[in-house]
């Protein structure tokens, strides 16, 4: 009688390096989330430029390149309060997650990369790009610069995290 195999041990940080691109990426995204996605969120005016930092840095962004933003409806306030709210402390626990090689992180990451490609992927690019007039990006190229990576970066994710034990095997 031959004995079971005992679960396969996770491999240490330094033997998955493509997991640091993780790491740094949604360390940044995390930042962004705070600093870009709690402003409109919170009803705070970007439509015009202001002496406070943060404000000035979303009216740069949203004037020259995203009029959805710098207006928001209701419907995109509450894309940008899943980010601040949701999306945030999930990057956080997400890179504490692939630091540590925490497994169950799985299930999480596939609903995040599903729920972000959905929402920013189709819903804001569609709007974006094909919905009403004053909503459309005036710049499309900038546009895609700033946003595509917040949805291709969660696919990569996904495609990471597609197996059990997703911290056993190199990416």
């Amino acid at each position: 009688m031959t004995a079971e195999p005992g679960p396969v041990p996770n491999l240490p940080l330094r033997e998955r390096p493509f997991d640091w691109f993780f790491i740094v990426v949604f360390s940044l995204f995390t930042i962004t989330s705070l600093i870009s996605d709690m402003l409109p969120t919170l009803g705070v005016d970007i439509s015009s430029p202001s002496s406070n930092f943060f404000v000035n840095s979303n009216y740069w962004y949203a004037s020259d390149t995203d009029p959805l933003f710098m207006e928001p409806p209701v419907w995109m306030r509450i894309v940008t309060g899943l980010s601040a709210f949701v999306y945030m402390p999930f990057y956080i626990v997400l890179v504490l997650s692939l630091i540590r090689g925490w497994n169950w992180i799985q299930l999480p990451s596939v609903i995040y990369a599903t729920m972000i490609s959905t929402i920013t992927g189709i819903i804001v690019f569609g709007v974006e790009f094909f919905g009403e007039p004053e909503w459309q990006t005036t710049n499309p190229v900038k546009f895609l610069a700033f946003n595509l990576p917040y949805v291709l970066i969660p696919i990569v994710l996904l495609v990471r995290m597609r197996k059990p034990s997703p911290f056993t095997r190199r990416f």
